[in-house]
């Protein structure tokens, strides 16, 4: 499994991603738009480190990525609640998986969610209808991890 964060303005937010990352066992985490990257003071302060053990790339452009991605069998999924948006515990992924967030507040550029095979939305049961944008990525990591561990036998 992998991640790509597009345009998420929040160096906190980018290291608290590394942190959770290393946590869950991802293969990489790419970095797009103007998403920050290591070296910085606000990644390395929530990341504790995880920037320098979690494979990581850096890319102004996420599409070419998302293609080479897709060409190698990677299912691509969007974190964000579409008209078409699956619930994230009803979704079976396809190993291997890349998921991607976008921006806090504006969400997924349409150009980068076009290219994603399914829309994945969390549930929101409470007054608020989004989490932070490093919460959700928790939530998602380990829920792969979840649907990925009968499959380590």
């Amino acid at each position: 499994m992998c991640v790509l964060l597009d345009n998420v303005r929040s160096a906190y937010n980018v290291g608290a991603f590394f942190r959770t990352a290393d946590a869950a066992g991802i293969e990489k985490l790419y970095l797009s738009g103007i998403t920050g990257k290591p070296p910085a003071k606000a990644i390395t302060k929530t990341a504790l480190g995880a920037e320098e053990t979690v494979p990581w790339e850096y890319t102004v452009e996420p599409l070419a990525v998302l293609d080479q991605l897709r060409a190698r069998g990677v299912e691509i999924a969007a974190i964000e609640t579409t008209p078409s948006s699956v619930d994230i515990f009803e979704w079976v992924p396809r190993f291997p998986v890349c998921v991607i967030f976008g921006h806090e507040v504006e969400g997924l550029r349409p150009e980068v969610g076009e290219r994603a095979d399914v829309h994945i939305r969390i549930p929101m049961l409470g007054r608020k209808h989004s989490l932070n944008v490093a919460t959700a990525g928790g939530v998602v990591m380990y829920e792969l991890l979840r649907k990925f561990q009968p499959r380590r036998v």
